[in-house]
């Protein structure tokens, strides 16, 4: 091995976007459900799941089961494309409340027409949405097998490591 080898990177140490959800809240059943998963559907090209109520709540006329919302799930380039419009939407500014302590970070859309690249239309009209991002690291899939082994906390991303790696790949201002 030479020395240019050993000072190199470790890359498993190398930080990279594991997932993006995007997900959508109207709060009532029907046709606002519908709307909001054409317009995921819309903006991510991937076709979106109905998300329900866990609990009844009474005061708000929603029942438990019923469907309240949609989201989409994206993974690999879709997912890193994704992110950098909707980035660029807040204008590559972010609030460090925004990141967790285990390397996850939840971004809040006020209009999804913000979003670079979409356009408003009728049919649809305007929501806000909330994008969730989970860091991941190689050697993380070993938790979701059969044995669930533990990541250990050397491995774990962190909110400093996620914080450098969205200023550093990213461009990200951080206030």
């Amino acid at each position: 091995m030479d020395m240019d080898t050993l000072n190199s990177e470790n890359i498993m140490r190398r930080i990279s976007v594991g997932k993006v959800v995007i997900n959508i809240g109207v709060g009532k059943s029907g046709e606002p459900v519908e709307r909001a998963k054409h317009g995921l559907e819309d903006l991510t090209g991937k076709i979106p799941t109905v998300t329900t109520a866990k609990k009844n709540f009474r005061d708000f006329g929603i029942h438990q089961g019923e469907p309240i919302g949609a989201m989409v799930t994206l993974r690999r380039k879709d997912a890193t494309d994704f992110l950098k419009r909707c980035l660029e939407a807040k204008d590559n500014k972010m609030n460090i409340n925004s990141f967790d302590d285990y390397g996850n970070i939840s971004i809040g859309i006020r209009e999804h027409i913000d979003i670079p690249g979409t356009k408003y239309n009728p049919d649809i009209g305007i929501f806000g949405m909330n994008v969730c991002v989970s860091l991941v690291r190689p050697g993380y899939s070993i938790s979701k097998k059969r044995g669930k082994s533990k990541i250990g906390k050397g491995h774990r991303i962190r909110k400093d490591g996620a914080i450098e790696f969205f200023t550093n790949g990213f461009g990200v201002e951080i206030s």
